[in-house]
């Protein structure tokens, strides 16, 4: 009788063993599933400032799961171009260097400039903000350049200049030409940002060049950013460590276009209208370019202007 109550007592034992064994499997089962499981994505629809041009460099995607660092970097610029002020995304479980890798890009300023470059400007950055945790969820935070008040007031003056410059049997190289003119010949380069990083002038923007008429290279380029995307004219700006114009694509090729250089700064004050860089493919821009560092761009990021 003993002999059966200890049996029958190990056998109960086993099977609650057994069934714990099992029980903590389940449990760890949905523990995984749970953590490795991709949640629902929030997609926002683009604005109307996104740009459908195909680059090399960047590319927008539909689908926001990375797998490796350029799908990081694609989707940084997808949320960018579609003028997202916030975004959440995930880490799956396939890519163990997601949350090193999302830290390296987020600290990459230099980068996240050039991907900068591919957006329009209503839809650029003014700050960037990365947050993620442990769990893989990761957050990009955007605060724009440009206030939707600044862009419908550039819009209208943008509008007005185009209407008045341009005239429908130009052709588009003449177009880019009449507006390139107009801006040097209304604008000053803004000596003292340029020098000392501050200003009475509102000039690293379009603000400046717009209505007070001074500007630096950056707000050059975003205004002629704007307006050949007005014309329907593929572009991009380009950087150097140092300086951004405009990459352009004019009847099958890629062209460099540099405002800034062409509205040099004289030693009698006088006003100066050039056209040394205007609309010149990169060899030419070499042979110009002689101790000229500001020019130097990577060919990898801005892998058109070969």
């Amino acid at each position: 009788m003993i002999k059966l109550k200890n049996f029958i007592s190990f056998f109960v034992s086993i099977v609650v063993i057994t069934l714990i064994v099992l029980n903590i499997d389940m449990i760890f089962d949905k523990v995984k599933d749970f953590v490795y499981s991709q949640p629902e994505l929030i997609i926002k629809p683009a604005n109307d400032y996104t740009k459908k041009d195909k680059y090399e460099f960047v590319k927008q995607v539909d689908e926001y799961v990375p797998y490796n660092y350029d799908d990081l970097v694609n989707i940084f610029y997808s949320i960018l171009n579609q003028g997202w002020d916030e975004f959440t995304f995930y880490c799956p479980a396939q890519y163990s260097e997601c949350l090193s890798d999302i830290e390296k890009l987020s600290y990459d300023e230099v980068l996240l400039s050039d991907i900068n470059n591919f957006v329009h400007p209503y839809n650029s950055y003014s700050t960037v903000k990365t947050l993620y945790d442990d769990m893989g969820e990761i957050t990009i935070k955007v605060k724009h350049l440009y206030s939707d008040e600044e862009i419908k007031k550039i819009d209208k003056t943008i509008d007005k200049i185009i209407e008045e410059n341009v005239t429908y049997n130009m052709t588009d190289e003449e177009k880019i030409r009449v507006l390139h003119d107009y801006i040097v010949n209304n604008t000053r380069y803004d000596v003292t940002r340029a020098n000392e990083g501050t200003s009475s002038y509102d000039s690293s923007r379009m603000l400046g060049l717009l209505y007070e008429h001074y500007s630096i290279c950056s707000g050059y380029a975003d205004t002629m950013a704007v307006i050949l995307d007005k014309l329907g004219i593929t572009n991009y700006k380009v950087a150097s460590k140092s300086h951004v114009w405009n990459a352009v694509y004019l009847d099958g090729k890629w062209y460099h276009l540099d405002l800034t250089w062409d509205d040099p700064v004289s030693t009698s004050g006088k006003d100066i209208l050039d056209h040394t860089y205007f609309l010149i493919d990169t060899s030419s821009l070499a042979e110009i370019m002689d101790n000229d560092d500001e020019h130097v761009f990577d060919k990898k990021i801005y892998s058109e202007l070969k």
